[in-house]
């Protein structure tokens, strides 16, 4: 074997040992051992199909509350955790020793505690006998173990402050002291309750994130992985730097079904950095644009590492919801991506890959491609209204009417594919020059499409629970790993059905194996978060932090955001995704949102969340630890720390997309209509690619740096126009507060008052806080103020609440008894701030007019 053999040998080693040791355990046993470990994670993943199942309710057995299920979870979590994730970097890889059995076995019990001992735990509530507290105190060590195992130190040392903390309350300093917990007290509350580690995040982990992690394994294991990067090849591989345009495309529909941006490099990035190296790319760059392009993966809906559903709770809006607050933000950060490699293929005069398609005229290609758009859209909206029409007249048998229709689809599609070659795994090593046909090559795979159909249709029409919706996608993925081999076989004529339906059942089997593998690490985190979470709700440490948050900003909105930004980096250097996002949003979400009412910036909590989790994300990217970095830099055989400072140079529009949709709640589809929508999705992406291009110093030609500088301008007003707006007009004018309900009756109804609120938080501390006030129903002030369920009393020019209706809408906003109306302001007639779009448009075009002129000139001199 060569030496470049034996580099390439052990590179691929080191990274299979990254991916597993972060992801799914580094541990592969032989024998007897090797198999109870993986049956055990197969066990698991058929339990979660169990639960999530009608089936329970319909045979009556089998039927586990939100708790009880919960503790099953846990239990299999710190089990496989022990099993498959050695204590030590010396450790046996190849056996597991005597004592990760007892541990294992031991930290089932205590996981499985709740489950074995419900009832007599619910006759108890709040009162832990011995026994109960000695389980609770095993329970929790054994979970920080397993936690340094599966994901490092980071994790563990923090939540272990938490407990010190907890307990050590009474002997802190100053602002951090409180009364503290017992022993007892902290068992019950995180071990024996819900409001730790059995608490919000780990009852996602079991209802919704697991289910999307196994429905994503089984996709990839029946070959949809493999097909989305040959498509992504044979649409983008022959443009200018292609492969890092089909990489891009690639990682987004990989992140589609993958909750890892680790996983995510090394899937795609295999194939796609040797080839990006091919056409010019550097290995750092190479590099870059992989972990950029798998980081993403992460934003984009409908898994987003799993952050969607915790937001479900958290945020306590629906799963669709968070979906289309979070779609925009997501596309036009890959957009633009998709243009940053463009700008650096044309800045290295890069080419593509010789493309396979036969040649095209442009008309033809336009047609083809607004024809297939055409195609699409009438087929949905036949499906949409045909089902509608079908439910009334169908009944309760337009399930069973509506599978037949899918597998009648879905064999039709197996027939269409059969008439192509089948796609291979390329092996990346080896040189490709020239691309797959793209109509073969999206001809062959259209069948794993429908899963994915299933699951949107499911959660955006059917509005089913996330968990319910992901069960019956998976159900169907189960029927076409088991059924496309055979199937395929019989049209092309070769039909061997025991082997192929052998060889579908090994696929099922090991999705079901890489699902629960793949779960392990964030069954663990939610846990561990959970003890963070539930520290804070014991403590009272927010309220502290919030204090102290705004000591150090000076009460400055802006600075708050950096602080949270820079502590989600740095958290995110040592906790997975989801479990930084936990710990911030439960530290920092309720901060900034509070801060920012007292301050005059109203900030949906949505908003907050997203915010958190971006930077959380970034910290995959970030020098000097982003993982995501390391393993690209594997794959290339570049410097990791370069290749971390690109991919964040490259991501800098993800960093930079938090603030917008911050201070302009447009870009996160709030409030908006859906023409509205349309406008800021196109403006928002034309902005989003003018600061691509201001960063990266080249649009038509090498920007000067003044150019630059008005680029960043024009972008800037782009998403937020009404900055400048604001200056030139005022949007609200002041009413006295003694005319408050005069100036209630005054405004339109769709109008909003923006009202000042002096009153007492609840320590009785003097509290001046901002509030959006909706106009109620009515025709008058006086009948507005009455449907607002407000009474004020007007002394000497002064508003004071005297009464506040209970459940009323005043009640809802936070209205109290006493709290004094400082400044009324009313909104003005004024021209929109869109208006401000025109002038930076004008700069714009300035700026295009001195770089063509510059690209012409060197263009000539160079033919001369």
């Amino acid at each position: 074997m060569t030496e470049d053999n034996k580099r390439a040998a052990g590179a691929e080693v080191d990274l299979e040992d990254m991916v597993a040791s972060s992801d799914s355990g580094a541990r592969k046993p032989a024998g007897t051992p090797g198999k109870l470990l993986v049956s055990i994670a197969a066990a698991w993943s058929l339990f979660q199909l169990w639960i999530a199942s009608p089936l329970p309710f319909m045979l009556g057995f089998g039927v586990f509350n939100a708790t009880e299920s919960r503790s099953i979870h846990l239990a299999f979590a710190l089990f496989l955790a022990y099993m498959a994730y050695p204590a030590l970097k010396r450790s046996p890889r190849d056996r597991i020793p005597v004592q990760d059995w007892v541990l294992a076995a031991a930290a089932a019990f205590c996981g499985a505690y709740m489950f074995m001992f419900y009832e007599q735990l619910a006759e108890r509530p709040g009162a832990p006998i011995l026994q109960d507290v000695i389980i609770g105190v095993a329970g929790i060590l054994l979970l920080l173990e397993a936690t340094r195992r599966a994901l490092g130190p980071p994790l563990m040392i923090i939540a272990s402050i938490f407990i010190f903390y907890s307990l050590a309350g009474p002997y802190m300093p100053g602002i951090l002291s409180h009364r503290g917990v017992s022993l007892f007290g902290l068992v019950n509350h995180q071990w024996l309750t819900t409001q730790g580690v059995f608490g919000i995040a780990l009852g996602v982990s079991t209802s919704f994130v697991f289910l999307f992690v196994l429905f994503g394994a089984l996709l990839d294991k029946a070959g949809a992985g493999n097909y989305f990067i040959k498509v992504a090849f044979s649409l983008l591989g022959h443009y200018k730097g292609g492969p890092a345009k089909a990489a891009v495309v690639a990682s987004g529909m990989t992140g589609l079904i993958s909750g890892s941006s680790i996983a995510n490099v090394v899937t795609t990035g295999t194939f796609t950095v040797p080839m990006m190296k091919r056409v010019g790319f550097s290995a750092e760059k190479a590099g870059a644009v992989e972990v950029s392009s798998s980081v993403n993966g992460q934003i984009m809906p409908p898994v987003m590492g799993a952050a969607a559903f915790l937001m479900v709770e958290y945020v306590g809006i629906s799963y669709v919801a968070v979906i289309k607050h979070a779609f925009l933000p997501a596309l036009i950060s890959y957009i633009a991506l998709v243009y940053i490699v463009h700008l650096e293929a044309m800045k290295a005069d890069m080419q593509g890959l010789q493309s396979s398609n036969p040649p095209k005229p442009l008309v033809r290609k336009v047609i083809g491609f607004l024809g297939g758009l055409l195609l699409m859209m009438i087929t949905a909206l036949a499906v949409y209204y045909g089902l509608g029409w079908l439910k009334p007249v169908l009944g309760g048998a337009t399930p069973w009417v509506v599978a037949v229709g899918l597998a009648a689809v879905y064999v039709g599609l197996l027939k269409v594919a059969s008439n192509y070659p089948e796609l291979e795994l390329d092996d990346p090593d080896t040189p490709i020059y020239k691309l797959p046909q793209t109509r073969p090559t999206v001809m062959v795979g259209l069948q794993f499409i429908l899963p994915v159909i299933v699951l949107i249709w499911c959660l955006m029409v059917e509005r089913l629970s996330p968990g319910l919706s992901a069960f019956w996608a998976t159900v169907f993925m189960v029927f076409i790993i088991l059924t496309q081999r055979p199937i395929m076989a019989i049209f092309r004529g070769r039909s061997d059905m025991t082997a192929d339906l052998r060889e579908g059942a090994v696929d099922l089997w090991n999705g079901l194996v890489t699902g629960a593998r793949n779960m392990i690490g964030i069954g663990i985190a939610t846990a561990t978060a959970g003890i963070i979470v539930g520290a804070v709700s014991q403590t009272g440490v927010g309220l502290v932090l919030a204090d102290v948050v705004e000591i150090i900003s000076m009460g400055n909105l802006m600075l708050i955001l950096i602080f949270t930004a820079v502590l989600s980096l740095i958290l995110g250097m040592g906790l997975p995704t989801t479990a930084n996002y936990i710990v911030v949003s439960a530290l920092l979400a309720p901060v900034i949102v509070q801060l920012g009412e007292q301050n005059g910036l109203l900030v949906p909590l949505i908003a907050v969340h997203l915010f958190v989790f971006y930077f959380g994300i970034m910290a995959d990217v970030t020098p000097p630890v982003g993982l995501a970095s390391f393993a690209a830099a594997a794959v290339s055989g570049g410097d990791p720390i370069r290749t971390g400072f690109q991919a964040f140079y490259y991501s800098l529009r993800t960093a930079a997309l938090p603030f917008l949709f911050i201070f302009n709640t447009d870009l996160l589809l709030i409030d908006v209509t859906f023409l509205q929508g349309i406008v800021i999705f196109v403006v928002s992406t034309i902005a989003m690619l003018i600061f691509a291009a201001a960063t990266q110093g080249f649009m038509l030609a090498r920007s000067r740096w003044y150019e630059s500088i008005l680029l960043l301008l024009v972008a800037f007003t782009l998403f937020r126009p009404g900055f400048w707006m604001d200056m030139i007009h005022d949007p609200y004018r002041e009413v006295p507060p003694a005319q408050f309900e005069e100036a209630l009756g005054n405004v339109g109804e769709d109008s909003t008052l923006r009202l000042q609120i002096a009153g007492q938080d609840a320590f009785g501390d003097p509290l001046t806080t901002y509030m959006l006030l909706p106009v109620p129903e009515g025709e008058t002030g006086e009948e507005r103020l009455a449907n607002l369920g407000l009474e004020l009393r007007i002394e000497d020019e002064r508003a004071v609440v005297d009464m506040v209706t209970f459940g009323s809408q005043a009640s809802d906003l936070g209205f109290d008894f006493d709290q004094e109306i400082v400044q009324v302001l009313a909104p003005v007639d004024r021209w929109t701030k869109e208006w401000m779009w025109i002038p930076a448009f004008l700069v714009f075009a300035l700026v295009v007019v001195l770089q063509r002129r510059r690209r012409d000139r060197s263009a000539a001199t160079a033919t001369s």
